[in-house]
């Protein structure tokens, strides 16, 4: 499973890259915000696959939030006009499938 989800999270990233440039652009705050919580997303997966079962709970449930910390900074994003929403739609499948996902795995 963990190889599905660091997949899925993978792809989300890569759909960023279009978006990304126009809100840095327009909002560096914004921009900073997303990003971090998108490598913590990855990141956050990957440190699971490698630990312990009680830590790897807690960093798929810390995926599982950053991914919905990135969801909110693109409705953001799209609010107040810097992208349009089909920019961000896949991307947004992808994150609320990485958030069912790490979910799951964490336990909850």
């Amino acid at each position: 499973m963990a190889f599905i989800i660091q997949q899925r999270a993978l792809e989300a990233a890569g759909g960023l890259q279009e978006v990304l440039p126009v809100v840095r652009k327009r909002d560096k705050s914004l921009f900073d915000q997303i990003h971090r919580a998108m490598n913590s997303v990855v990141l956050n997966i990957a440190e699971a696959d490698g630990n312990d079962p009680g830590t790897a709970k807690a960093r798929f449930a810390s995926a599982c939030g950053s991914a919905k910390e990135v969801r909110a900074g693109l409705q953001l994003a799209v609010a107040y006009g810097y992208v349009a929403d089909p920019r961000v739609k896949e991307v947004d499948i992808a994150l609320d499938q990485v958030c069912a996902m790490s979910w799951r795995l964490s336990g909850r």
